[in-house]
């Protein structure tokens, strides 16, 4: 299709002035000039570039600005590096002229958001560093993160025009990062999209299914909201209170997960929606009109008193205020009963930061100190992870480590003298001796909460009010790792231990390069020492070390090592073609090499390549013929093979996404595989026997295991089975589920 320059200018110039009408409100002195410079200049930076989808670039970064604007409530500043924020990365135009421009803030947020370059040692990934280096600008500039969002966004929004495995990777990174960082800067709807688009690329079929039935039950759904919300409107008008209130419908990547998680299908989900009022009052009288309002919805229908969640009196830590309460609805239509319904009460203030988070808790700064104490503690814990963090612990670590700060509620706590402490559910007395002090959380022996000796073990709950006993003899232990929850304290005992651990280091050093040297090996070089790492299951290098110093490995051991190290090269040395573990760009390279003029050669073909590439498939998911799959290199036993929707898929492409390769099944495939069934259903006299009839006698399945329980009148079993392909297996599930009595056939994940 021929491109015509004319109208894709014109809808440039489009875009960007809907970008300064939308910026409009809030320019002051020269930002319009500024916005039209940067405009300018990343247009003729990505004049020759277009996106997989054949546009203009230049829509990207113009979109972009467009959310950190419209979406987010960022200023000018955020504007312009939106607009440049990938012109470093992919043109000639370097940071120094950036600066020279704009200022060193804006060069600043564009190095932020400017991805490394380079290659990555075992047990990183290039995700991973990415990310850490956005975290690293939280201690200057958190617009950069901000940025990263809208940008992240706008990807997902565009992502269908990108091949199926760039889709999967960027979905899953997505829903392991970007979507609980979102959550945790109070970016609600961004991280619902988030959430929503990465369902839609990683479990499209459960997404579709999803979306259809909530669009069949909307008119229900929005009929039943007028009825319920009748009487509530009646009261507030009555009041004359300034009120907004609507149904809002869960989101899907929410159903899903509740469809998993408590294997309930989708017309049992009754909490499919919350209703939300949301009233215009002054500052002073938010709090109170906000419980007036919780008193007249629980006025007409009866309240869940467990169900009851006061973030007015207490935000969360990325600053979200509400009251929940959960009210039980009258009978409506064809229901018999009424139905669990949430409802939201917050201001306007406390909508927008619901909605926009962390850019409008900056916009209300200084009206509301417990909103902005609550962030801040948060914020300050990411710095100081960072910060603390070192360059033994790797970038896939810390992410993670800080990753687990990202989702979860919080825990209300008390000093001795009645200070408030916000910690993560799930925090023991060492993470709250840990949030006092470091020195404290290092001589904590034991913790009394209301006035009862408690160990360092115990899970604080709401309200609790807790006093530290310390010791000038206790010295945290590896031990600790395992009690605590929070960032910090896992930071702050993991540089105890270090520098505890520090002579134990180089006493195993030692020991080991003198072994080596009886061995044959006249020195420890870094091949030697990453070899062992693997062997050992060593994450770095001191950590090898340090076992063996410490006496956890024997020295003795590396003999063992010597001679497998041996077999293995033997072993290597007897395949007439061998293709490096290292990662997906050295595979690709190779395969072409040997499949020389084959159009598919950067694939793996399964079933074929058996003899040129060592892989084998991964147990976690058991993928047979006919699975959508992928290939993941190993460090140590070769490329395994797993399913798109395998469970451990997320973690993998978000983290490891420089060692996924492309893999499929080849056309011509004799192999079987094992498929692990459920089958669920009403017991009867002959079921098991009709069961294994259908399987064996009629199909020609082998069987090789067997095991079914019945309880209360119900049977599950569990049936391992040797399958030709998805086909064989679809075939199967089709005639089993004919079987009288049988309800649900699954195969297990």
């Amino acid at each position: 299709m021929p491109i015509n320059l004319e109208k894709e200018r014109l809808e440039i110039l489009k875009r960007y002035r809907k970008l300064l009408r939308t910026a409009k409100p809030f320019l002051k002195d020269d930002d319009a000039k500024q916005i039209k410079k940067a405009f300018l200049i990343s247009a003729e930076a990505h004049k020759e570039m277009r996106r997989k989808s054949g546009e203009p670039y230049i829509y990207h970064p113009l979109a972009v600005a467009q959310i950190c604007v419209e979406e987010i409530g960022l200023g000018t500043t955020s504007i312009v590096s939106a607009l440049l924020h990938d012109v470093v990365e992919d043109t000639d135009t370097t940071l120094v002229d950036i600066e020279k421009d704009f200022g060193s803030k804006i060069a600043s947020i564009i190095d932020g958001l400017t991805k490394i370059s380079g290659t990555f040692e075992y047990g990183t990934s290039q995700q991973a560093e990415n990310f850490r280096k956005m975290l690293l600008t939280l201690s200057d500039d958190i617009r950069v993160i901000l940025i990263k969002l809208a940008d992240r966004l706008h990807n997902m929004r565009t992502l269908s025009s990108m091949a199926k495995e760039k889709q999967l990777k960027i979905a899953s990174e997505t829903i392991y990062l970007y979507a609980p960082l979102a959550h945790r800067l109070g970016l609600n709807a961004i991280k619902t999209e988030l959430e929503d688009l990465g369902l839609k690329y990683t479990e499209p079929e459960a997404f579709k299914e999803i979306a259809n039935k909530l669009t069949v039950n909307k008119r229900n759904r929005e009929s039943f909201v007028d009825h319920f919300i009748r009487p509530i409107k009646k009261s507030l008008d009555e009041l004359h209170l300034n009120y907004t209130i609507k149904g809002r419908p869960k989101s899907i990547y929410s159903i899903y997960n509740k469809i998993k998680s408590s294997n309930t299908p989708f017309d049992k989900i009754y909490d499919l929606f919350a209703v939300r009022v949301v009233i215009d009052v002054p500052l002073e009288r938010e709090k109170a009109d906000c419980w007036e309002v919780y008193s007249i919805v629980t006025d007409h229908y009866r309240p869940n008193p467990s169900r009851l969640k006061d973030w007015v009196s207490t935000p969360k830590s990325n600053g979200y205020e509400s009251l929940h309460t959960t009210v039980m609805s009258l009978p409506y239509g064809n229901d018999k009963e009424g139905r669990w319904v949430e409802v939201q009460i917050r201001t306007k203030r406390m909508d927008e930061i619901a909605e926009k988070g962390v850019a409008a808790h900056f916009k209300y700064k200084g009206t509301d100190t417990r909103t902005s104490q609550a962030f801040e503690s948060w914020l300050s814990q990411v710095r100081e992870a960072l910060e603390t963090n070192d360059k033994s612990q790797s970038a896939v670590e810390l992410v993670d480590d800080i990753k687990n700060s990202l989702y979860h509620e919080e825990v209300f706590v008390f000093t001795p003298k009645g200070k408030l402490v916000v910690l993560q559910v799930g925090s023991t007395a060492l993470d709250f001796a840990f949030d006092i002090h470091s020195e404290v959380g290092a001589k904590c022996i034991g913790a009394k909460v209301g006035g009862k000796l408690v160990p360092l073990s115990h899970k604080l709950s709401n309200g609790d009010q807790i006093e530290i006993l310390t010791s000038s003899k206790q010295k945290p232990s590896e031990d600790w790792l395992r009690i605590v929850t929070t960032t910090k304290a896992k930071a702050r005992i993991k540089d105890f231990i270090k520098e505890e651990n520090k002579s134990h280091v180089i006493k195993g050093r030692d020991m080991i390069e003198h072994r080596l040297k009886i061995l044959g090996y006249p020195s420890l070089t870094l091949e030697i020492t990453n070899q062992l790492r693997a062997y050992y299951n060593a994450k770095d290098a001191n950590d090898l070390f340090y076992r063996f110093g410490k006496g956890y490995v024997a020295i003795e051991q590396l003999k063992h090592w010597k001679s497998d190290k041996e077999m293995h090269e033997r072993k290597q040395a007897e395949k007439a073609i061998q293709v490096p573990i290292v990662d997906n760009k050295s595979f690709t390279k190779e395969m072409k090499r040997v499949q020389h003029d084959r159009k598919d050669a950067d694939i793996l073909l399964i079933g074929e390549d058996m003899d040129k590439v060592d892989y084998t498939l991964a147990k976690c998911c058991n993928p047979i013929s006919g699975d959508d799959v992928f290939g993941f290199v190993t460090i140590n036993e070769g490329i395994k093979i797993h399913r798109t929707n395998c469970p451990n898929s997320p973690e993998l492409l978000s983290r490891h996404g420089d060692r996924v390769i492309k893999a499929q099944w080849a056309s011509q495939i004799a192999m079987s595989f094992v498929v692990d069934l459920v089958i669920r259903g009403i017991d009867r006299v002959g079921l098991v026997n009709d069961v294994t009839r259908v399987i064996s006698n009629e199909l020609k399945v082998n069987i090789t295991a067997l095991n079914i329980g019945v309880k209360d009148g119900l049977f599950e079993g569990r049936i391992s089975l040797m399958i030709q392909d998805t086909d064989h297996l679809v075939a199967l599930v089709g005639e089993l589920e004919r079987v009288a009595g049988v309800i649900e056939v699954a195969r297990e994940e």
